[in-house]
């Protein structure tokens, strides 16, 4: 082959329309990340977009009829995941530990519209 795959550039979660303000709380405001913006060409078509980490987005699209991923996820990675754990309690954004891969510390998240996350302690 001629060709390879170099990283991944950005993942897509989907949320119903009009949700772009609760993205927004949830995604920057709780969980830190930056808010980038949309090029003017996609900004008609609704969502919002994050930076995650160093080159690496978080596409939050808008999709009707909505219907929220609860198996298929996207997993980041965090420094501190504990600190992490107690930040997500301050903001009464429930967790569930998973130990079922031995010597890998992970919760999983749902955003306010029931897509689920993965998060790995570093």
């Amino acid at each position: 082959m001629n060709f390879s795959f170099l990283k991944i550039d950005h993942i897509q979660l989907a949320a119903p329309a009009g949700s772009e303000d609760q993205a927004r709380h949830f995604f920057s405001t709780i969980l830190g990340l930056a808010e980038i913006e949309k090029p003017s060409a996609l900004k008609k078509r609704g969502g919002v977009w994050f930076q995650l980490g160093g080159q690496q987005q978080l596409h939050i699209g808008i999709e009707e009829p909505f219907s929220p991923a609860k198996k298929a996820h996207p997993a980041f990675t965090v420094k501190n995941l504990s600190s992490l754990k107690d930040h997500l309690q301050n903001k009464h954004v429930p967790y569930k530990e998973d130990t079922l891969i031995p010597d890998v510390d992970r919760i999983y998240i749902e955003d306010p519209f029931g897509n689920r996350i993965e998060i790995i302690g570093e």
